[in-house]
C-alpha cells in the first residue's frame, strides 16, 4: 500500500479503501470509558471510523489465545495459566478477558477498520512465540477475516513465520532495528516503529515508499508530534487519541 497525501486510495490487494491514517492503538479506549484491547473499544475504533484498531495477542498455557496488552492481569500470567481460569476474568469495564476468537467476530462483522494484530513475544520461549503466531494466522483464516488483518510483531522471526504461512498478509516489522533495505529483502510489507526511531531516521519515511512499503509510526499521542508524522506523510500512525488524528487529518 502507497499512502498519497491524505487522501484515500485503494490498498495493494485490493480490498479496503484507505481514508484516514489513524490506527487506535488497543482500540479507542482513553477518551470512551472502554477498557484498552477490550471489544468495546475496538467497537469504539469503528464507529469513529479508525483506518484500523491495533490490537496485542497472547496464548495461554492451553493454547488459547487471548486479547490483552500485558503478559499478566489481575496478577495472573496468561502463558501459565490455563483458559479454565482465565475465562473467569473480567476486565475493569466489565466484559470477560476476551479470546481472539470472540475479538474477530466481532471485527468481522464490519470491512472499514482493519484489525492491526499484534502478536506478543512469548517471555517463556521462541517455539510458544512462532507457535502463536501459526494459531493466529489459522484462527484469522478459520474467522474468514485475513482481508481486514494486518500483523505486526517484534520478533523478526515472528513475522517471517507469518508472511510465510500467509504470504498474502500484511505484516510490519516493530523493532525498529531494522533499515528499509533490510525489511524488503525479507519480503516484509512496511515498518511499524517507535515514533523516536523515525525521528532519528527521517529518511525512512521517503525511502519506504519509494519502495512501495508502508510505514506506521506508534505511540503517537501529542498533537505537535500527531502534526509532525502528518507532515512527514507517514502511511499510518498508532495514536491513543484517534480522535484528535482524526480531527487534525480533516
Amino acid at each position: 500500500m502507497i499512502a498519497i497525501g491524505l487522501m484515500s486510495l485503494v490498498s495493494m490487494d485490493g480490498m479496503s479503501q484507505k481514508k484516514n491514517k489513524v490506527i487506535a492503538h488497543r482500540g479507542a479506549w482513553k477518551n470512551t470509558g472502554a477498557t484498552e484491547n477490550s471489544i468495546g473499544a475496538l467497537e469504539h475504533a469503528i464507529k469513529l471510523g479508525c483506518y484500523g484498531s491495533e490490537f496485542d495477542v497472547h496464548m495461554s498455557a492451553d493454547s488459547v489465545l487471548y486479547v490483552l496488552h500485558d503478559h499478566s492481569i489481575q496478577g495472573t500470567n496468561i502463558e501459565t495459566t490455563n483458559s479454565a481460569e482465565l475465562s473467569k476474568i473480567k476486565l475493569a469495564n466489565g466484559e470477560w478477558l476476551p479470546t481472539l476468537e470472540a475479538y474477530l467476530k466481532a471485527g468481522s462483522k464490519q470491512k472499514k477498520t482493519r484489525l492491526i494484530l499484534e502478536i506478543k513475544t512469548s517471555k517463556i520461549s521462541k517455539e510458544r512465540s512462532l507457535a502463536l503466531a501459526t494459531k493466529c494466522v489459522e484462527l484469522v483464516k478459520k474467522m474468514k477475516v485475513e482481508k481486514i488483518t494486518d500483523y505486526i510483531a517484534f520478533d523478526w522471526d515472528v513475522c517471517l513465520k507469518v508472511k510465510q504461512l500467509a504470504p498474502k498478509a500484511h505484516v510490519e516489522y516493530l523493532n525498529g532495528d531494522k533499515t528499509p533495505d533490510e525489511i524488503q529483502a525479507a519480503g516484509l510489507d512496511g515498518i511499524d516503529y517507535h515514533f523516536s526511531v523515525l525521528k532519528k531516521h527521517e529518511d525512512y519515511i521517503p525511502a519506504m515508499r519509494q519502495k512501495k512499503l508502508t510505514t506506521n509510526v506508534w505511540t503517537v499521542n501529542s498533537e505537535a508530534d500527531l502534526k509532525y508524522f502528518l507532515e512527514k506523510d507517514a502511511d499510518y500512525i498508532t495514536t491513543n487519541e484517534p480522535e484528535l488524528l482524526l480531527s487534525l487529518s480533516k
